[in-house]
């Protein structure tokens, strides 16, 4: 498993290019970012060529697929989204899908639905792989719709496209539906990227009741050969905070 680095959680208050050369300086070789708006592609994606950081994906413009009279909108974001993944070499778009609007599950979770369906000629152009992601709403996310993996995995199944997949953040999970293990495992074959932090708090993997050693074990045997994500709000200064996780979950880290 690779360990990639969020920019935003580490380096945000430095210039994008720079940030990943301080990420390939501490011996990752993989980043991600939320919203792309105001970065040069042409320089990022010279950065991530000069670095070896490879940079494996970035959010949509906008998280309205419970809404079904905002989904033109929704899908012509996706489209400059897609546009802007291509430029910077990024294959992997992340998507929220919205808050709960009230209406009733059913017909929000058809909504999901039928905008991820419409959106598979757009990805197929780009070439660009898209991940719904579940959030939890009892501390971070309150009204957002998609709180369940379980479902999350319902809704991509349905979907029924190769580039539609589920992002698995395991501390939102943690915070929301637990069984961490056998709900990644289980669903290997549509989760295209992970996250991770510790709970409570939202800070370093080792400071919460989750035990990432374990987890990462289970899932590397289970034959997941992705990314992780290291999605949390740093207690220490960050360079060193991303160099003691490298020591203790990097590849060839001791289960």
């Amino acid at each position: 498993m690779r360990l990639c680095v969020p920019v935003p959680c580490f380096f945000g208050r430095m210039d994008f290019c720079d940030a990943l050369r301080r990420i390939s300086d501490l011996g990752f070789d993989a980043a991600e970012t939320y919203d792309w708006r105001g970065l040069d592609p042409d320089k990022v994606r010279r950065a991530s060529g000069e670095t070896g950081v490879e940079v494996l994906s970035m959010c949509t413009a906008d998280f309205h697929l419970t809404e079904p009279e905002r989904r033109e909108g929704w899908l012509e974001g996706l489209k400059r989204s897609c546009d802007m993944a291509r430029k910077m070499g990024v294959g992997r778009l992340i998507t929220q899908v919205g808050q709960d609007t009230g209406a009733p599950r059913d017909a929000q979770h058809e909504s999901i639905v039928t905008g991820l369906r419409a959106a598979a000629p757009i990805l197929e152009e780009a070439g660009v792989t898209l991940m719904i992601e579940p959030l939890n709403t009892y501390v971070d996310h309150p009204g957002y719709y998609l709180w369940s993996a379980v479902e999350g995995a319902q809704i991509v199944r349905e979907t029924g496209h190769p580039l539609v997949k589920l992002i698995f953040d395991i501390y939102h999970q943690q915070v929301m539906e637990g069984n961490i293990i056998p709900n990644i495992t289980g669903n290997l074959d549509i989760i295209a990227h992970l996250h991770a932090a510790g709970h409570p708090g939202r800070h370093e993997l080792q400071m919460g009741e989750s035990d990432y050693r374990v987890i990462f074990a289970a899932v590397d045997k289970a034959g997941y050969t992705g990314a992780c994500g290291l999605e949390y709000n740093p207690t220490m200064d960050p360079t060193e905070s991303l160099k003691l996780a490298r020591q203790l979950y990097g590849q060839g880290a001791s289960a």
